[in-house]
């Protein structure tokens, strides 16, 4: 068993056919087949169902696929530890994260590494955070950026920041609107529109027995925007995250009111796998993030500087 085989039958799960993984691998089809079928034959089983089109992974086949890239991921980790300071803060860097923070992190983090770290390129791609679990655990993604606690033994999770929650009130929703500040066990009496399995109305109906209100109750995939757009429609009330205050009109952010007893809060996590050993890009990055959030909201593990893996 080769690392390139592995390669191989990567490539062909990906493309769903031996040719077009070969052109990608930069070889000929029969050698990569012939590679293939070898590897098949060392461990006494098939990889591949070749009688369907595109090429599917038996059963078996994808979970030796899913160990391949496990594989192919230490093996890349041990010429990346070699390589020197310079070739650490260059090349791509692959960056998932959900879509509550994104609009607040990306302009910030491009500019800040387009300035001062032109040659890292960083790949950003929104997803919901089970998604980013899925993806850093197969070695598909080198950072995720999600909300704290993952709970996961295979990552490791860095505090980047905190932020409350504010609600956002229609001005013809009089009851809410015309409170100063909002207590958390009052929302729950009111209808509020959420993004969490899909776009709707939520109200304390939904709430399990001793259930409390939470981030995790109100957003799972979507823009904050997309909220304010609906109640500005249809009235009634949203939350969304405090850093997006500087990203609402002027003549709308006299609809935010702050939410207590307790603060809707969240916190957001940087997550790596435990095997990770890019320090210095991982560094450079949280510094790209700690450049976008105001110092009141960073967490001290940021504010103090370099993180040592």
């Amino acid at each position: 068993m080769t690392l390139q085989q592995l390669e191989y039958i990567r490539a062909v799960e990906e493309y769903g056919h031996f040719g077009k993984a070969a052109d990608a691998c930069g070889v000929t089809q029969p050698t990569l087949s012939l590679m293939v079928k070898k590897l098949e034959e060392e461990l006494d089983v098939r990889i591949f169902d070749r009688e369907v089109h595109p090429v599917v992974p038996t059963s078996m086949g994808r979970k030796i696929i899913e160990k391949a890239g496990q594989v192919l991921y230490s093996a890349n980790q041990i010429v990346e530890f070699t390589r020197s300071e310079k070739q650490l803060s260059s090349g791509p860097v692959s960056i998932a994260m959900i879509a509550t923070v994104a609009p607040v992190l990306i302009p910030g983090m491009f500019t800040f590494l387009g300035k001062k770290y032109p040659d890292i390129l960083p790949q950003v791609q929104e997803m919901l955070t089970s998604t980013i679990i899925q993806k850093l655990k197969k070695a598909e993604v080198d950072m995720g950026i999600m909300v704290s606690p993952v709970n996961d033994p295979d990552l490791m999770e860095i505090p980047l920041y905190h932020e409350r929650f504010l609600a956002y009130v229609s001005p013809d929703y009089r009851e809410l609107y015309d409170c100063e500040e909002i207590q958390a066990y009052e929302l729950l009496d009111h209808p509020i529109w959420i993004i969490k399995d899909g776009l709707r109305r939520f109200d304390k109906s939904m709430l399990a027995e001793g259930e409390r209100f939470s981030y995790d109750r109100m957003y799972e995939g979507g823009r904050a925007g997309t909220l304010i757009y609906i109640v500005n429609q249809n009235g009634g009330a949203t939350i969304v995250p405090e850093l997006h205050r500087g990203m609402i009109l002027l003549s709308m952010q006299k609809n935010l009111r702050p939410i207590v007893n307790p603060d809707v809060s969240r916190t957001v996590c940087l997550v790596v796998r435990k095997d990770y050993v890019h320090e210095h890009m991982l560094n450079i990055i949280i510094e790209s993030i700690r450049q976008s959030i105001p110092a009141d909201n960073l967490e001290d593990m940021v504010k103090n500087g370099p993180l040592v893996l």
